[in-house]
């Protein structure tokens, strides 16, 4: 089963989310502040890290950004746990590369819900990139070995998140992919408050597309309803 590490200072929702994840069977490590956190991290390189943001001498943002950066876990999901609620909060994590964000308080048995929507993304690619080959549609060519694009001859490449994101909408090509789907098959649940968790995706994976492009804009939003490519 797969191992999680926790980096949370306060050891008694560290011990809560410990004793119902293991209860789960998975394999869990704690840390008790950021330094520790990312020590452990480059050291065990765990499938999953649940990271609050407020602790002493490093915070939570600062950790994560110190995993984005470091090669070997760059791509470790990061579960952000925290008691700030702020929009802006959760702008400042998805921008960072922050996979989910779960406020405080929070029922575990979301947590859980969670944890594992996140383990099988990472662990399973799309079905329709089971056989790892490249997928190709006129001027566009998706290379899942390396989570990139290419667009005639340009290479972009692309975080798993985003990777997902675009294979989704390259599934659907020209037709709308609804916000509700993106949430359900990238993130494996349904929310009803993370709009903002699909914008800030969706506007980094147009940028590094829009790199690539030579002019053409490829995303589209479909106001109130969700995006599409137009190929």
């Amino acid at each position: 089963m797969a191992k999680i590490l926790i980096i949370d200072d306060d050891s008694a929702i560290n011990e809560l989310i410990k004793i119902n994840l293991e209860l789960q069977g998975y394999e869990v490590s704690q840390a008790f502040n950021g330094i520790e956190g990312f020590a452990k991290a480059k050291q065990e390189e765990p499938a999953l890290i649940i990271l609050d943001v407020m602790m002493p001498e490093v915070d939570g943002f600062t950790v994560a950004q110190r995993i984005r950066q470091c090669v070997e876990i760059a791509e470790t999901p990061i579960l952000m746990l925290t008691a700030l609620s702020q929009l802006t909060d959760k702008v400042n994590g998805f921008n960072i590369g922050v996979d989910d964000y779960l406020t405080k308080p929070f029922e575990i048995d979301e947590l859980i819900v969670r944890v594992r929507a996140l383990l099988k993304r990472t662990k399973q690619i799309p079905k329709s990139l089971a056989v790892r080959e490249l997928l190709t549609y006129k001027e566009i060519t998706l290379i899942p070995e390396t989570y990139s694009v290419k667009i005639n001859d340009k290479i972009q490449k692309l975080t798993p998140i985003e990777f997902d994101i675009f294979n989704l909408l390259f599934q659907n090509h020209g037709n709308m992919v609804s916000g509700a789907k993106l949430l359900k098959e990238i993130w494996g649940y349904e929310p009803d408050d993370n709009v903002e968790t699909i914008r800030v995706h969706i506007r980094h994976l147009r940028a590094k597309i829009d790199k690539i492009s030579d002019g053409k804009k490829y995303i589209e939003t479909v106001y109130g309803g969700g995006y599409k490519l137009n190929v």
